[in-house]
C-alpha cells in the first residue's frame, strides 16, 4: 500500500457512528467522527489490481487515538508497522520508528485526514464532494475528489456501515481499486501501554 492510501484508508476509519432511528445529515455525521477516544480492530485489504487475475490480500491490525494518530500493523503476507500522526508518516525498523520522506503533496494530505481524524470536515469537503444516503444502520457515504490533485489518484471513495465503518472501496483513476474491511472494530477509551509507547517513541 502506497503511503498516499495508507492515510486516506487508515483516517477514513474513524467514521464510527453511534446506533439510532433518527435521521442524519453531514452535519451530524461530521460532529461524530471525533467521538471516540480510541478505535481498535483487524482489517482485510484486497487490491485489485487489472494486470492479476486474483486480488492481493494483506491484513492486519489497527489503533487509531484521539490526539495521537493511527498505528497500521500489517501481520500478512509481511510483518511491517505503520504510523501517521501530526509529523507525518513512520516506519518501524531494527533502530525504533523511522521517519519517512514526505512530498509537499503528500503532507498536505495528511494534514488533510488528520483534520478527518479530528472531527474537522471543513477540510475535507474543500477537496471532495461528499453524498451521504441509507439509514442510520445502513449508511454509504462516497467522496468524489475535486481537487486536480486527488482526481489524478482516486476515482470516488465510497465508505459504509451501520454503528461503525464497516467497508471501504478506494477507485483509482486507472482501473484498480482497494477495498479494506474492517469486520470487528471496537471503541474504546484509552491507549494500552504499548500502543502509548508507540506513539510517544
Amino acid at each position: 500500500m502506497n503511503g498516499l492510501l495508507l492515510r486516506v484508508v487508515g483516517l477514513l476509519a474513524t467514521l464510527c457512528l453511534s446506533s439510532g432511528t433518527w435521521a442524519f445529515d453531514l452535519d451530524q455525521l461530521s460532529a461524530r467522527l471525533a467521538t471516540p477516544e480510541v478505535v481498535r480492530g483487524p482489517f482485510i485489504q484486497e487490491k485489485h489490481l487489472r494486470a492479476l487475475p486474483q486480488p492481493l490480500v494483506s491484513q492486519g491490525r489497527f489503533v487509531l487515538a484521539k490526539g495521537h494518530g493511527l498505528l497500521w500493523l500489517l501481520h500478512s503476507p509481511i510483518r511491517q508497522d505503520y504510523r501517521i500522526d501530526d509529523n507525518g508518516m513512520a516506519q518501524r525498523g531494527a533502530q525504533g520508528w523511522q521517519r519517512l520522506p514526505q512530498q509537499s503533496a503528500a503532507a498536505r494530505q495528511n494534514r488533510l485526514f488528520l483534520a478527518v481524524l479530528q472531527g474537522d470536515s471543513s477540510g475535507l469537503q474543500h477537496d471532495f464532494e461528499l453524498a451521504l444516503s441509507g439509514t442510520e444502520d445502513d449508511w454509504q457515504l462516497r467522496l468524489t475528489p475535486r481537487s486536480a490533485l486527488l482526481k489524478q489518484i482516486f476515482e470516488r471513495i465510497e465508505i459504509g456501515g451501520d454503528a461503525l465503518v464497516r467497508r471501504i472501496e478506494l477507485r483509482e483513476t486507472q482501473g484498480d481499486r482497494t477495498v479494506l474491511r474492517l469486520p470487528d472494530s471496537q471503541p474504546g477509551t484509552d491507549l494500552n501501554d504499548a500502543e502509548r509507547a508507540d506513539f510517544a517513541d
